[in-house]
């Protein structure tokens, strides 16, 4: 172990993979090693350093970046499989001079889901990912290599929701929560990183313990944007990397049976915007998706603003797909219970699957992968005269292009060189963003990092 040039401790490994890679072609290693058009190499580097990252307490991925800027990685053919060398890693990835095995289980999934992506999904005929269709059939391609749709399947995967920024009361709650989860045989399914990512899984593993349940499962889905700045926790036994934001959200509710969602931020608002809209298409006005929004009692006034934007922006309706508890873990457990059994019936009744949630309609506008550029922010449309889940898309647009804003490194570095992002809209809507935005900042809700944070948006 050695120190780099920023005092952090660095370890130089060479890691054999964990049961998560199948053996590579000669031209798919040279596809990991290129940095050239094609190369996957610093796709993967930055991947590969969010992951022996974990545990970090920043969110900023340009001081990750920074930090460990002489991490590198080598790709080993061996006999045996592909071998990495790792040069300059995170100390805190190792225990005893050996990487901690959670951590060697996500390094290996996540070069299988960037390689499966590249080489199985892009551009494969089979896959039109410029229809609704052939998206959804890439999403479950992606989840299935991944072993994450398992037989027999039961009506059993909560996915959490909640922020990577919270108070430790806040993630005590989320423990609690977990901990109830688990104890009625529930698996848990987040975004694997820390804070409310985390707190379920380390719950749950207590009501798993007790119950003598020795398969729980701990879900992570993450994608390559974020991933540097919610680096998985090694609780996560199952990590997937969906090749965006937008795919990484319809995995959720496609194998998810129901939804509990924790204090967070301006992400956690985006995966509430983007459920609510999928379930106001008029296709999915019968089905069951659960959804419980909840947290200690001084988390409630941020549920409480969140409720109050979507009754003034998407209204009535859209309030009837969620309830709000506030300190009552058992409560959660108990409501997610009763959503689940629905969810049970209803695919027992119209005979669907309960590992993969097919019937289920995601308009194409909740499907196009968001990419935020001043030019794309400015141009949403954000009014009234647009149907109701049109509006959720595109509210749920402005959420994702603000934590791109606050957390991608190139998004941050383009706001240095241009000013913040412009935001427009109806007055109304505008007013009623900029109070909700405003209370995520005062209450500290937007990154880690910084204790002035300073927004990379502006609403017009």
């Amino acid at each position: 172990m050695s120190l780099n040039n920023n005092g952090a401790e660095t370890v130089d490994a060479e890691v054999w993979p964990e049961g998560s890679l199948e053996v590579l072609s000669q031209v798919e290693v040279d596809q990991l090693r290129s940095s050239g058009e094609g190369g996957l190499y610093p796709l993967l580097r930055r991947c590969l350093l969010a992951v022996v990252n974990s545990g970090s307490t920043t969110d900023d991925t340009r001081e990750v970046l920074e930090s460990y800027k002489n991490f590198d990685v080598g790709f080993l053919q061996k006999d045996r499989g592909l071998k990495l060398s790792l040069t300059g890693a995170p100390g805190h990835a190792f225990v005893d001079g050996k990487m901690i095995r959670g951590i060697r289980e996500n390094l290996f999934a996540v070069l299988r889901d960037i390689v499966f992506t590249r080489n199985e999904i892009i551009g494969d005929a089979r896959f039109d990912l410029e229809t609704g269709e052939g998206t959804t059939n890439a999403v479950f391609h992606i989840v299935r290599n991944a072993r994450l749709l398992t037989l027999p399947a039961d009506v059993d995967l909560v996915v959490c929701w909640g922020g990577h920024a919270i108070s430790r009361i806040e993630y005590d709650y989320t423990k609690l929560v977990g901990y109830e989860l688990g104890l009625r045989g529930y698996n848990v399914c987040t975004g694997c990183g820390p804070g409310a990512m985390k707190g379920p899984m380390k719950g749950a593993t207590i009501g798993h313990a007790k119950q003598r349940i020795e398969n729980g499962r701990y879900i992570g889905i993450t994608e390559p944007g974020i991933i540097a700045a919610e680096s998985p926790n090694p609780i996560v036994n199952s990590l997937v990397v969906m090749p965006d934001m937008e795919k990484r959200l319809e995995a959720f509710v496609r194998v998810g049976h129901g939804i509990v969602v924790f204090p967070g931020g301006v992400g956690t608002a985006e995966e509430v915007l983007y459920l609510l809209g999928v379930m106001l298409h008029p296709d999915n006005a019968q089905m069951p998706m659960p959804m419980v929004l909840t947290g200690p009692a001084s988390s409630e006034p941020y549920f409480r603003q969140i409720d109050g934007f979507v009754a003034a922006s998407l209204g009535p309706e859209a309030q009837k797909r969620y309830e709000i508890i506030i300190d009552d873990p058992r409560a959660v457990a108990k409501a997610a219970q009763a959503g689940l059994e629905r969810v049970r019936e209803f695919r027992q009744e119209h005979g669907d699957a309960y590992y993969f949630n097919w019937r289920l309609k995601i308009d194409r506008e909740f499907q196009k992968p968001f990419t935020a550029t001043h030019e794309s922010m400015a141009a949403l449309n954000i009014n009234e005269d647009l149907d109701t889940h049109e509006l959720a898309a595109n509210l749920r647009r402005v959420f994702s292009g603000i934590v791109s804003g606050n957390v991608r490194e190139d998004t941050a570095a383009a706001i240095d060189r241009h000013g913040p992002f412009e935001i427009n809209g109806s007055g109304r809507i505008m007013s009623l963003l900029d109070n909700l935005l405003a209370a995520f900042v005062e209450q500290r809700r937007m990154k880690i990092a910084s204790a002035d944070y300073v927004p990379c948006y502006r609403i017009k």
